[in-house]
């Protein structure tokens, strides 16, 4: 399952860059998980030498563009209600606009879009994006144009994406596409296909063309990052067929973190998502090695039940979880860790529900993820299984983790209460207009007074107050760092 970042409008993309030739005007929106908002970066490029450059205003725009998210049925609707707006705007400010539909609920309900409800022009794939000058040309024709099929081999290793809506300060950078898990619940594997992983050294090359452009902190993206392995190209299912040579060269996750840490050490590392059956001891031994990969792990356990773990076909238990969390307690002492949860899943009991209890109890994570299930077409949980969890019984459910994970969000924050944290700043307190807001290695929220920093700054900050979620000090030191 994805990590959902943000359901709700995330703000018209504004492009660092700006091509002065172009005259066209793409209006981007994205919704989702972060490799969405990595992908519209990828076709702000892609559409950058098409003449296009990015805006704030959609009346503006000569096409729209929204990279959706199938993996709740409330973010479906959400895009929905945002292609509402964009047909509206077309038929009273703007005839000529053409809408488009990128990522997922594209691969998934090209149809319906298209020839059904006829409220889009275009439906691109998440590995069809190098193919958009061509379908946006087949638009301009009066056609309606259509991709959306999968790739074995696409990495967009070879764009440069125009970082939309960017502090300047932090960027994403795309490591792997697809996934292999098929967990009954997710629709990944169907929408993004199988897994492969982009070469090394195009990474490499992304990183420090970030660094050199003033970014100081990176995540590493993926559908499961720890599944990261390039010997020369192909799907990972594939590495067994792969000669000796390429399996003695080949690239896991734990080198890749390596070579990125050694090849800028003054630059944050961050990578997400992890999951737990594919998060080897060498990924956490590399990341206790480099000061600057950060000391937090996102670990999506889904379930303290090891009966609903095996419905949802999590290749996990309970144990080895245990047998995870105490490992990198043990080797990183401070380790933030975060979580992904679902409750109500089908045939889920009170006793299953409350092993997801005392497991939260166990590992008291620092933030977390919370979901009630929902039943997404395609999957196997929807073919095979009945969602037979009543909904009151899910809120009732959610609203108790949630209310647990605040308890422990709140102690886990309290242990930086009268220490010494490293901050990068990367934007103004949304509270205060005299105060920095950043994060801490631990991916903790920190706000101090501004003083004489400025955004994209590392500084040593003394905690001196906290809330459940932000770490509030003041600052002592520009960090070594800079």
């Amino acid at each position: 399952m994805e990590k959902i970042i943000d359901e709700n409008k995330q703000g018209e993309s504004l492009a660092l860059e700006q091509k002065e030739n172009n005259k066209r005007k793409l209006f981007i929106e994205s919704y989702g998980c972060a490799m969405n908002f990595s992908d519209s970066e990828i076709v702000a490029s892609i559409m950058a030498d098409q003449g296009f450059n990015t805006t704030q205003n959609l009346e503006d725009a000569d096409l729209v563009l929204v990279n959706t998210c199938s993996i709740r049925d409330k973010a479906e609707q959400t895009v929905r209600k945002r292609l509402e707006k964009y047909n509206a705007v077309k038929r009273e400010h703007n005839p000529k606009m053409k809408v488009g539909v990128l990522g997922c609920m594209a691969e998934r309900l090209k149809t319906k879009f298209l020839e059904e409800e006829k409220i889009v022009d275009l439906v691109v794939g998440p590995d069809a994006y190098k193919d958009l000058p061509n379908l946006l040309a087949e638009v301009d024709e009066g056609r309606d144009a259509i991709n959306v099929i999968l790739s074995k081999e696409e990495t967009y290793g070879d764009v440069s994406p125009v970082r939309l809506n960017t502090n300047g300060v932090t960027a994403f950078v795309s490591i792997t596409r697809g996934c292999d898990n098929m967990c009954t619940f997710c629709v990944v594997p169907f929408t993004r296909g199988r897994e492969r992983s982009r070469d090394p050294q195009s990474i490499l090359e992304e990183v420090n063309n970030l660094w050199n452009r003033g970014f100081k902190e990176i995540t590493l993206l993926g559908q499961n990052v720890d599944s990261y392995l390039w010997y020369g190209g192909g799907l990972k299912k594939d590495f067994d067929k792969a000669s000796e040579i390429q399996k003695a060269s080949a690239v896991s996750f734990s080198n890749l973190l390596d070579l990125c840490a050694k090849t800028q050490p003054k630059m944050r590392i961050r990578f997400s998502t992890s999951n737990p059956q594919d998060l080897t001891l060498d990924v956490i031994e590399t990341m206790a090695k480099h000061t600057n990969i950060c000391n937090h792990i996102h670990l999506p356990v889904q379930s303290g039940s090891d009966r609903i773990l095996k419905e949802m076909n999590r290749l996990h238990t309970r144990k080895a979880y245990f047998d995870l969390i105490d490992n990198i307690r043990r080797i990183i002492p401070n380790c933030a860790i975060s979580q992904d949860m679902i409750v109500g899943f089908p045939t889920e009991t009170e006793e299953d529900f409350q092993d997801t209890i005392s497991l939260m109890n166990y590992v008291k994570y620092n933030f977390g993820y919370m979901f009630t299930y929902s039943e997404r077409p395609g999957t196997m949980a929807e073919r095979k299984m009945k969602d037979d969890v009543p909904e009151e019984i899910k809120k009732r459910r959610l609203q108790d983790i949630v209310d647990l994970q605040r308890e422990h969000s709140e102690i886990r924050t309290k242990e930086h209460l009268h220490t010494i944290v490293e901050v990068l700043i990367e934007k103004e307190s949304k509270k205060s207009n005299s105060q920095w807001s950043g994060r801490t290695s631990q991916n903790i929220v920190a706000v101090f007074p501004k003083e004489h920093y400025k955004i994209g700054d590392f500084v040593n900050v003394e905690i001196t107050d906290c809330t459940s979620a932000t770490l509030i000090g003041e600052a002592i030191a520009y960090s070594e760092n800079n």
